[in-house]
């Protein structure tokens, strides 16, 4: 079934007049926090941490072809940000394992429409296809 863009224009919810006003100034701290979690790994992260608690390696293979250093750098971004909580565990060899907070999981529970959306229209976007 073909849907128009007319479909969806008619339908779109207006933002907030306070978000509308709010977030698109340059200061706005929403943008660096969107910054954060739209980014391709901040959201493969958080979307793979919703599946439950993980381990370093585990998140690595997950998000396949993430460097080591953009998954540390993006776990301490997500941890300062209060959206994954990291857990050391006193063994030998060295165990830390990572989760979502509460915002976390509420941010991947907004996250897997999107990222559902995205999946189910790659091929036809990058074809190039309406």
């Amino acid at each position: 079934m073909e849907v128009s863009a007319q479909t969806f224009t008619a339908s779109a919810a207006p933002l907030p007049a306070a978000l509308a006003d709010g977030v698109f100034p340059a200061g706005c701290p929403s943008r660096t926090v969107l910054d954060h979690i739209t980014s391709k790994w901040g959201v493969l992260i958080l979307l793979a941490l919703s599946e439950g608690e993980q381990r370093w390696s585990d998140l690595r293979r997950r998000t396949e072809g993430i460097s080591e250093k953009m998954l540390a750098q993006t776990l301490k971004t997500l941890e300062r940000d209060g959206l994954v909580t990291r857990r050391a565990q006193p063994v030998i060899p060295p165990r830390v394992d990572y989760s979502l907070t509460g915002r976390g999981y509420e941010l991947s529970a907004l996250l897997v429409p999107l990222v559902a959306w995205a999946f189910e229209n790659a091929d036809d976007i990058i074809k190039g296809q309406p």
